[in-house]
């Protein structure tokens, strides 16, 4: 089967939806070196834009329709776009999220695959007798391979790709040792993600006591709450208020220089997970076992398996120390 051209639609808005994609992004390219890859998206492809110094660039497909699969309507005019656009047809379309609506619409792209987890595979083209893993990507890899009757493995991404100023920024920000780093903001706000600050204070106050700086991620934009950890915490550092070349690949790159990290479930959790840094990420809203990185030495804290609540709140202090001793071989 010829695959010349394959578009990724991702109905997620947020950095970290787009970077947990990548390594089946990656794959893909990587075995389908001739192919020409697109992605579409209801929002913007942070791909060419925030994620642009990850060095993993992909076209984007602008239909000029904004938050494409959100309406019905889109429907009715896709076709029309695709000819006033002079767009060709697609020999695979990848579905990357579960909505009905937005798959239905989505299948109005002209193509001659389709691949989509909704309504388990019936709606793709040709059906699909697949069994759904936890996580979409390794799901969609799965159809895939049945399809193109393959064996595709995940090709992780590698840190390396991205420049060496960032990795060499990284080392002048944080050039010592016994760094933690801390992730404490939510991007999307009608999830409550955070934890209580006076939790992290108090964990920060016992890193300190164990002779480890607290390093903590927050935007520049949020001076007011860098100020007031500032004032609480006078050791602590925040390295992306000290660069000019503060971004995700930054991040990325700074998790290299950390001993290990203690993230909710944001953004700078995905970035961090780039460098496969040692990980303590707490959940509660969202679904660890769809939206947590997976690999080695990271730590899963969801208040749903512990406390039967989605309030991350009910995670304790004494929760997160205990997983840092007991996995990371840190002392308290």
């Amino acid at each position: 089967m010829m695959i010349n051209r394959v578009l990724f639609y991702n109905s997620g808005g947020g950095i970290g939806d787009a970077i947990q994609m990548l390594p089946l992004i990656n794959t893909l390219k990587y075995e389908l070196k001739n192919t020409k890859f697109y992605y579409l998206s209801a929002h913007e492809n942070h791909f060419n834009s925030t994620l642009k110094e990850l060095n993993n660039e992909i076209e984007t497909l602008d239909l000029k329709i904004k938050y494409f699969g959100f309406r019905w309507w889109h429907a009715l005019i896709v076709k029309k776009k695709f000819k006033k656009q002079n767009i060709e047809s697609f020999d695979l379309i990848l579905d990357l999220q579960s909505k009905i609506r937005n798959a239905l619409i989505l299948k109005t792209i002209p193509h001659k695959n389709f691949i989509s987890t909704c309504f388990n595979f019936k709606l793709s083209k040709p059906n699909l007798n697949i069994k759904k893993e936890n996580k979409i990507d390794k799901t969609i890899l799965k159809a895939v391979n049945t399809l193109l009757e393959k064996n595709y493995q995940f090709c992780e991404y590698n840190i390396n790709k991205i420049h060496k100023k960032f990795h060499l920024e990284s080392e002048k920000l944080l050039p010592q040792k016994n760094y933690i780093g801390l992730s404490i903001t939510q991007g999307n706000v009608y999830r409550k993600k955070e934890w209580p600050l006076e939790n992290v204070v108090k964990i920060s106050n016992k890193l300190l006591e164990s002779n480890k700086t607290p390093v903590f991620f927050i935007d520049r934009k949020n001076m007011q709450l860098k100020n007031k950890i500032s004032e609480l915490l006078p050791n602590a550092l925040f390295p992306e208020h000290a660069s000019k070349l503060s971004c995700p690949a930054l991040v990325a790159c700074l998790g290299k220089r950390l001993d290990f990290a203690i993230s909710i479930d944001n953004g700078v959790m995905h970035m961090l997970s780039l460098s496969k840094v040692p990980m303590i990420t707490l959940f509660g809203p969202t679904d660890s076992e769809k939206f947590a990185p997976k690999y080695k030495n990271l730590i899963i804290l969801d208040s749903k398996k512990l406390y039967n609540t989605k309030n991350v709140s009910a995670i304790t202090v004494e929760d997160v120390l205990e997983a840092a001793k007991r996995h990371l071989s840190f002392s308290y």
